[in-house]
């Protein structure tokens, strides 16, 4: 109930978890993440993230509880219709089955009257909770030239709004559940500081949240080997926090996307006009060393698809990776190097993928990334548990048609890889303490 003393359990193993919960009578305020990408005419595009939610408000409903949703939209600089939670408020009904009502503030007196009358079976949509600047904690309308003072005492007025919002958004409910992995990450006032005011035996994650800590901690804690990553994207520097992360837990490391050509150049490659972080080459050394002084087998690309200009009807070749010529840039991996990732990802018990093997927008050049999922299929189907994370593999395996196909696909993208980092989610530790 809110009001009462937090119960600290730093260690609790028995954490109250949403199957064993009954929530008849009560009134949940669920956080969830339907930061969902929207049109100009402010149609939703992909309702992934509402659908992913669904099931946790259903079992609240259908226990004889009521809900109170809550969510973020965009990143507002205030209130802002162009970010208003009105506008997905139908697809909201229509996958839960009930009218959804709207509280067209989330802290005004609609969603403090609108919440108080809530019966059984029945929900409630708040606006946009980042439309106001309590909900992050970060101070707004601060010149950057304002004095080291001045900042600090903005800073210490807004975490004290965070609190206060938090209290107040706790007012409406009697159970907290935290359904929102995507913000897991973030120390907000729904997300995290909004947990003090319930006790142990009402605050809980939801079966989306659950779902993804089962996940990422299956393949962290309980792993079956081999265990292979793929680690894409465009830059060493983004990725280094987790690849040091995973260079103690893996045994097979593949390199894939623009990362691929630091490496290559740090090992005396020719690029040509590859991207590349120059100021890396030392630190892919290093990650190299590492690599091999822990046991892992670090594996890059042997061969690329090149193309004489960043386009899709670009013309492309195939070269060595270290022999692209000047003028001409990779933008997806070869023939050969699909062959030798598969071959390693097919005899692998655990999979995780994050990042896409090159330019896989473009559609000359989604063969490597297609060929990375179509091996991790035929590992899953042997026994593997496949993780795929990252807003750029999800999007791979969706626009292959193989998501269904995987052990899981995360919801997170920040979350995720600051979960797999090893760093400690405000949003997880809130709920059980650690």
């Amino acid at each position: 109930m809110p009001g009462l003393p937090r119960i600290r359990r730093l260690n609790e193993t028995s954490m109250q978890t949403i199957d064993k919960f009954s929530f008849k009578g009560q009134k949940a305020f669920v956080r969830v993440d339907f930061n969902v990408p929207l049109d100009e005419k402010f149609n939703i595009t992909d309702d992934t993230r509402i659908r992913a939610a669904i099931p946790t408000l259903k079992k609240i409903l259908g226990d004889g509880g009521s809900v109170i949703i809550g969510s973020h939209l965009g990143r507002p600089k205030g209130v802002d219709s162009k970010y208003s939670l009105q506008h997905i408020l139908p697809r909201v009904s229509e996958l839960l089955g009930v009218k959804v009502d709207f509280a067209g503030d989330c802290l005004g007196e609609s969603a403090l009257r609108k919440s108080a009358a809530l019966q059984p079976g029945q929900a409630l949509l708040l606006e946009n909770l980042r439309f106001y600047a309590a909900e992050e904690g970060k101070p707004r309308g601060l010149s950057d030239d304002a004095s080291d003072e001045a900042k600090a005492v903005a800073k210490k007025a807004e975490k004290a709004n965070q609190k206060e919002m938090a209290k107040q958004l706790a007012s409406y409910a009697t159970v907290y559940v935290n359904d929102a992995f995507g913000t897991a990450h973030r120390a907000h006032a729904s997300t995290a500081i909004i947990a003090d005011n319930f006790d142990a035996g009402h605050k809980l994650f939801g079966y989306l949240m659950q779902n993804e800590i089962d996940a990422v901690e299956k393949v962290l804690k309980d792993t079956a080997r081999p265990f292979t990553a793929i680690m894409g994207g465009s830059k060493v520097s983004s990725k280094i926090e987790i690849i040091e992360n995973l260079l103690t837990k893996v045994d097979n490391l593949i390199i894939a996307g623009g990362m691929t050509y630091t490496f290559t150049k740090a090992l005396g490659g020719k690029i040509g006009n590859s991207i590349v972080e120059d100021d890396k080459l030392d630190l892919a050394l290093s990650l190299l060393q590492k690599a091999k002084a822990n046991g892992v087998h670090l594996v890059l690309a042997v061969d690329a698809k090149i193309a004489d200009r960043f386009s899709n009807d670009a013309n492309t070749k195939f070269v060595p990776v270290d022999e692209i010529p000047d003028g001409w840039e990779g933008l997806d991996i070869g023939p050969q190097t699909e062959k030798l990732f598969a071959e390693i990802i097919e005899k692998s018990k655990t999979v995780l993928w994050n990042g896409p093997t090159g330019v896989f927008e473009f559609e000359n050049f989604t063969d490597g990334s297609r060929s990375v999922g179509n091996a991790i299929v035929k590992a899953t189907q042997k026994g593997a548990f496949s993780l795929v994370g990252g807003g750029d593999s999800v999007a791979c395996v969706n626009k292959f048609g193989i998501a269904e196909q995987m052990s899981y696909v995360s919801t997170g993208g920040g979350a995720l890889l600051e979960f797999i980092e090893g760093k400690e989610l405000p949003g997880i530790k809130a709920i059980r303490g650690y």
